[in-house]
């Protein structure tokens, strides 16, 4: 059976989800997210952000947080601006432009927006009222790329941001992992000081389904329940969400499967780049992109799924691997095994 490296998400959940789960089982709760467990589970949250007037909100999946956050901040004619790389515009089924949003996309190198890149979008916007008015700039960390924003990158751009009357959205499908990169210097305090609104996920770092909304602007708070409930996300057994991120939110369970599944990655990465491996961009997360002959990726691609990510050449492509909280190490190292044969 192969060993699959194409998503961080195959697995079910960390065991400690599990137990906990089946031990409250039989527990009545309130509904709708109003459950102990997912009121402990806030609270926690606020704790780790050091942001006791941040509202959180628990939904399932990172494409229904992008989904409601956008449209939910957004007036009709606001539109969003976003890297070229990012999910909402090549993963979602056209799942913000279909609430009447449209989105502005930005070419970068590294899948990162700086105050920079975003200068020239603004300034050809200024046609009042025939064009649409660029409101929201959306980011993930760690990016589609694996990269990070460093400290202060997203200072320089939180300002920006502030400077310009744009809310700044932080996807953080992967904000574990980028958090936990051994080149990171940001923070989770300082992801919530810096951010209008982010999302913890839970679905890609060790829980069954789930992701938690923080709201840090006070003007983006009001009603916001009601974007929730309309766009079918709130769970009748909101208890499902929230017994999850307790468990993830406990003795830091969230951050250490992120640097499992970071240094798992790096063990990959390390043995290539011994073996000349080029990559496609220089990451320090669970998401690497190596450039490796044709050749040899029908090789690995006998005993390993991952995707072709790029078109080199007529002769190379550039494959992402992706590693989990729970990969472990007998892959890796078979892995490895292939490379330093193929390549000695």
């Amino acid at each position: 059976m192969k060993f699959s490296f194409k998503n961080d998400y195959s697995e079910g959940c960390h065991p400690n989800i599990l137990q906990a789960l089946l031990q409250s089982n039989l527990d009545q709760q309130a509904g709708y997210g109003e459950d102990e467990y997912s009121l402990q589970a806030k609270e926690l949250i606020k704790e780790k952000i050091k942001n006791p007037n941040s509202d959180i909100y628990f939904v399932s999946g990172g494409t229904q947080a992008n989904l409601i956050v956008i449209s939910s901040i957004l007036r009709p004619y606001q539109c969003a601006i976003s890297a070229s790389t990012g999910h909402i515009l090549n993963n979602e089924t056209g799942a913000i432009e279909a609430t009447g949003h449209k989105i502005l996309n930005i070419e970068t190198e590294d899948g990162k927006l700086r105050p920079s890149d975003i200068t020239p979008v603004l300034e050809s916007h200024q046609n009042v009222p025939h064009q649409v008015m660029p409101k929201l700039v959306y980011i993930s960390n760690s990016t589609e790329l694996g990269t990070i924003y460093n400290a202060q990158e997203l200072e320089d751009l939180s300002a920006f941001c502030k400077k310009n009357g744009l809310y700044l959205f932080m996807d953080g499908a992967r904000l574990g992992h980028g958090l936990t990169s051994e080149i990171s210097d940001l923070t989770l305090e300082k992801v919530a000081e810096l951010t209008d609104i982010f999302y913890l996920g839970g679905t890609k770092n060790g829980a069954l389904i789930g992701e938690a909304i923080v709201i840090n602007n006070q003007e983006l708070k009001q009603d916001f329940g009601f974007n929730i409930k309309q766009k079918g996300a709130l769970l009748a057994k909101g208890r499902l969400l929230g017994i999850q991120f307790l468990e993830l939110m406990k003795n830091d369970l969230y951050f250490d499967l992120a640097k499992h599944a970071n240094r798992q990655a790096m063990k990959i990465k390390n043995a290539m780049q011994e073996k000349g491996v080029q990559f496609l961009s220089d990451t320090y997360t669970n998401q690497i992109f190596p450039i490796l002959s044709n050749d040899l990726i029908q090789v690995l691609s006998e005993k390993f799924e991952f995707y072709v990510w790029k078109k080199i050449d007529e002769n190379n492509s550039a494959i992402r691997l992706i590693t989990s909280w729970n990969t472990g190490d007998e892959p890796v190292n078979g892995f490895i095994e292939i490379i330093n044969s193929e390549l000695s």
